[in-house]
């Protein structure tokens, strides 16, 4: 393979292996009964997050903290990609953290990490294993008593905007770009593939996804038998 420049964009489909639900599917998170009069795409929103935090922290560490997950093909199939020189850059939708634990370096977090918490008072940020739950199950800081939130970006909410850029910049770079796992409808994120110009796009979905690029390869499949099928270091 002559690519040396890659970025892998990825969305819930990579990490739905690993036993983490996406949110749009038949079986996703947003199919789901919250339990609550509110559906779970107001649920996770800012203004819902500010007016009912308890019910807010409920929903997120049930339904989007997945502590005990671990990285599939889909994850370290990059990292060995990675690991026979090609420069690779990941841009995900994810929020598990899981392309970090499988040894990527390059890695763009467009919504943010559940694995990172921050107080919004003080603006010290905690790990998952450090958080102090009051008695209503809101984190809390230690030093001043503030809202621990995570360090994700929630409805009503904009993306980080150095994290744009970065991922923009890879993207324009690049000379392969794979789209994996993502039915690029949720925007902005959805809207950075277009900074792609170079010739080799791979796409990997179980659904089709329409695409104006002339010599785009399509792989209706999940991620794990496309990946299984291609070892990384034949594309020397």
């Amino acid at each position: 393979m002559d690519s040396q420049r890659i970025v892998f964009f990825g969305g819930a489909g990579v990490s739905t292996e690993s036993g983490i639900p996406d949110f749009r599917s038949a079986d996703g998170i947003f199919m789901e009964e919250t339990g609550y009069q509110f559906s779970p795409e107001e649920v996770i929103s800012n203004s819902f997050y500010k007016k009912y935090p308890e019910i807010f922290f409920e929903f997120y560490f049930d339904k989007l903290v997945y502590p005990e997950a671990e990285p599939t093909i889909g994850h370290t199939w990059l990292k060995e990609l990675e690991d026979i020189g090609k420069d690779v850059s990941i841009v995900t939708q994810n929020i598990d953290g899981l392309h970090q634990k499988a040894g990527s370096h390059k890695v763009y977090e467009l919504h943010g990490t559940t694995l990172d918490n921050y107080c919004e008072t003080c603006g010290q940020h905690y790990t998952n294993d450090a958080l102090h739950l009051d008695e209503q199950g809101i984190p809390r800081c230690p030093k001043d008593g503030g809202i621990v939130r995570p360090n994700v970006v929630l409805y009503e909410e904009g993306l980080n905007q150095a994290t744009i850029g970065q991922a923009v910049d890879a993207i324009r770079q690049a000379d392969m770009l794979i789209i994996a796992g993502t039915s690029l409808v949720v925007y902005p994120a959805a809207g950075l593939v277009q900074y792609f110009g170079a010739e080799h796009l791979v796409i990997v979905n179980k659904t089709p996804l329409k695409t104006q690029h002339p010599h785009a390869i399509h792989f209706e499949d999940s991620i794990l038998n496309v990946f299984q099928a291609i070892d990384p270091r034949e594309l020397r």
